[in-house]
Protein backbone atom coordinates (compact mmCIF):
# COMPACT_ATOMS: atom_id res chain seq x y z
CA UNK A 1 0.00 0.00 0.00
CA UNK A 2 1.31 3.37 -0.95
CA UNK A 3 2.03 5.53 1.82
CA UNK A 4 0.37 9.34 2.22
CA UNK A 5 2.42 12.62 2.59
CA UNK A 6 0.87 14.92 5.19
CA UNK A 7 1.74 18.42 5.92
CA UNK A 8 1.34 20.23 9.01
CA UNK A 9 1.34 24.20 7.68
CA UNK A 10 0.35 27.71 9.08
CA UNK A 11 1.53 30.34 11.37
CA UNK A 12 -0.03 28.70 14.27
CA UNK A 13 1.72 26.57 17.36
CA UNK A 14 1.57 22.24 16.62
CA UNK A 15 3.30 21.42 13.55
CA UNK A 16 6.28 19.82 15.18
CA UNK A 17 3.88 18.82 17.76
CA UNK A 18 1.75 17.10 15.44
CA UNK A 19 4.71 15.25 13.91
CA UNK A 20 5.88 14.41 17.34
CA UNK A 21 2.59 13.07 17.70
CA UNK A 22 2.57 10.68 15.03
CA UNK A 23 5.84 9.82 14.99
CA UNK A 24 5.14 8.44 18.80
CA UNK A 25 2.38 6.50 17.06
CA UNK A 26 4.51 5.32 14.25
CA UNK A 27 6.87 3.61 16.56
CA UNK A 28 4.36 2.21 18.84
CA UNK A 29 2.67 0.40 15.95
CA UNK A 30 6.60 -1.47 15.42
CA UNK A 31 7.30 1.43 12.49
CA UNK A 32 10.57 2.67 11.87
CA UNK A 33 10.95 6.31 12.56
CA UNK A 34 13.58 8.75 10.97
CA UNK A 35 12.75 12.36 12.15
CA UNK A 36 14.98 15.15 10.50
CA UNK A 37 14.83 18.97 11.68
CA UNK A 38 15.70 21.90 9.43
CA UNK A 39 16.59 25.26 11.42
CA UNK A 40 16.10 24.02 14.66
CA UNK A 41 19.18 23.34 17.13
CA UNK A 42 18.70 20.44 18.47
CA UNK A 43 17.70 21.36 21.64
CA UNK A 44 13.90 21.14 22.00
CA UNK A 45 12.24 18.88 24.29
CA UNK A 46 10.49 16.78 22.04
CA UNK A 47 13.65 15.38 20.94
CA UNK A 48 14.88 14.39 24.06
CA UNK A 49 11.69 11.90 24.26
CA UNK A 50 11.97 10.61 20.63
CA UNK A 51 16.16 9.84 20.94
CA UNK A 52 15.19 7.43 23.44
CA UNK A 53 12.25 5.51 21.56
CA UNK A 54 13.92 2.08 20.17
CA UNK A 55 12.42 2.59 16.61
CA UNK A 56 13.26 6.21 16.00
CA UNK A 57 16.31 8.09 14.94
CA UNK A 58 16.61 11.63 14.50
CA UNK A 59 18.79 13.42 12.64
CA UNK A 60 19.80 17.41 13.01
CA UNK A 61 22.28 20.21 10.91
CA UNK A 62 25.14 19.83 13.11
CA UNK A 63 25.35 23.76 12.99
CA UNK A 64 23.13 25.99 13.69
CA UNK A 65 22.83 28.87 11.65
CA UNK A 66 20.37 31.15 12.86
CA UNK A 67 17.31 33.33 11.70
CA UNK A 68 17.80 33.00 7.97
CA UNK A 69 17.65 37.04 8.29
CA UNK A 70 20.72 37.30 10.25
CA UNK A 71 23.05 35.02 7.93
CA UNK A 72 25.43 36.83 5.91
CA UNK A 73 26.58 35.48 1.88
CA UNK A 74 29.47 32.89 3.05
CA UNK A 75 26.77 32.07 6.21
CA UNK A 76 23.82 31.41 3.41
CA UNK A 77 26.05 29.46 0.85
CA UNK A 78 27.15 27.12 4.37
CA UNK A 79 23.63 26.45 5.42
CA UNK A 80 22.42 25.55 1.86
CA UNK A 81 25.28 23.68 1.84
CA UNK A 82 24.44 21.57 5.02
CA UNK A 83 20.70 21.51 4.99
CA UNK A 84 20.74 20.01 1.72
CA UNK A 85 23.29 17.89 2.65
CA UNK A 86 20.64 16.52 5.25
CA UNK A 87 17.67 16.48 3.06
CA UNK A 88 19.68 14.15 0.86
CA UNK A 89 20.92 11.74 3.86
CA UNK A 90 17.13 11.47 4.05
CA UNK A 91 16.25 10.36 1.27
CA UNK A 92 19.03 7.91 0.89
CA UNK A 93 18.64 6.60 4.17
CA UNK A 94 14.43 6.13 3.43
CA UNK A 95 14.67 3.49 1.44
CA UNK A 96 16.29 1.01 4.58
CA UNK A 97 12.94 0.36 5.83
CA UNK A 98 11.53 4.01 7.11
CA UNK A 99 7.94 3.69 7.94
CA UNK A 100 7.48 7.25 8.69
CA UNK A 101 10.06 9.89 7.60
CA UNK A 102 9.36 13.24 9.29
CA UNK A 103 11.11 16.14 7.33
CA UNK A 104 10.32 18.91 10.17
CA UNK A 105 10.45 22.80 9.08
CA UNK A 106 11.46 21.52 5.46
CA UNK A 107 8.63 23.84 3.93
CA UNK A 108 10.22 26.84 5.80
CA UNK A 109 13.61 25.53 4.06
CA UNK A 110 12.23 25.59 0.47
CA UNK A 111 10.61 28.79 1.04
CA UNK A 112 14.20 30.23 2.24
CA UNK A 113 15.71 28.79 -0.50
CA UNK A 114 18.24 26.77 1.81
CA UNK A 115 16.85 23.23 0.09
CA UNK A 116 15.84 22.67 -3.11
CA UNK A 117 12.12 22.02 -3.15
CA UNK A 118 12.37 20.33 -6.69
CA UNK A 119 14.62 17.56 -5.19
CA UNK A 120 11.96 17.02 -2.42
CA UNK A 121 8.83 17.02 -4.93
CA UNK A 122 11.13 14.49 -6.94
CA UNK A 123 11.42 12.40 -3.88
CA UNK A 124 7.85 12.45 -3.15
CA UNK A 125 7.07 11.09 -6.34
CA UNK A 126 9.44 8.27 -5.88
CA UNK A 127 9.44 7.50 -2.36
CA UNK A 128 9.50 4.13 -1.12
CA UNK A 129 5.85 2.22 -1.29
CA UNK A 130 4.82 2.24 2.01
CA UNK A 131 6.54 5.13 3.77
CA UNK A 132 4.65 7.93 5.03
CA UNK A 133 5.89 11.09 4.92
CA UNK A 134 5.29 14.32 6.93
CA UNK A 135 6.53 17.92 5.72
CA UNK A 136 6.33 20.64 8.14
CA UNK A 137 6.74 24.41 8.09
CA UNK A 138 4.71 27.63 7.28
CA UNK A 139 3.56 28.63 3.37
CA UNK A 140 4.12 25.44 1.70
CA UNK A 141 3.87 26.06 -2.50
CA UNK A 142 1.14 25.30 -4.33
CA UNK A 143 3.06 22.25 -6.29
CA UNK A 144 3.58 21.38 -2.07
CA UNK A 145 -0.04 21.19 -1.43
CA UNK A 146 -0.79 19.26 -4.65
CA UNK A 147 1.20 16.33 -3.84
CA UNK A 148 -0.10 15.97 -0.38
CA UNK A 149 -2.90 13.71 0.66
CA UNK A 150 -3.53 15.33 4.52
CA UNK A 151 -2.66 19.39 4.43
CA UNK A 152 -3.69 20.39 8.11
CA UNK A 153 -3.16 24.46 8.86
CA UNK A 154 -2.25 25.66 12.43
CA UNK A 155 -3.80 28.65 12.19
CA UNK A 156 -2.67 31.32 15.11
CA UNK A 157 -5.65 32.91 16.62
CA UNK A 158 -3.63 34.22 20.01
CA UNK A 159 -0.29 33.71 20.85
CA UNK A 160 0.93 34.73 24.26
CA UNK A 161 4.20 35.82 22.49
CA UNK A 162 2.84 38.68 21.19
CA UNK A 163 1.90 40.05 24.80
CA UNK A 164 6.02 39.39 25.43
CA UNK A 165 5.76 35.97 27.08
CA UNK A 166 9.25 33.71 25.83
CA UNK A 167 8.73 30.26 24.65
CA UNK A 168 8.74 27.92 27.61
CA UNK A 169 10.94 25.08 27.98
CA UNK A 170 8.44 22.05 27.59
CA UNK A 171 6.08 23.91 26.07
CA UNK A 172 7.03 25.71 22.96
CA UNK A 173 10.55 23.85 22.95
Amino acid sequence: MRGLVHIYCGDGKGKTTASVGLAVRAAGAGRKVLFVQFFKDGSSSELKILREIENVEVRICETHYGFIWTMDDEELAAAKRDYTRLLRDAFRSAGEGVGLLVLDEVISACVCDVVPERELLDFIACRPEGMELVLTGRDPSKSLLDVADYVTEMKKLRHPYDNGVDARKGIEF
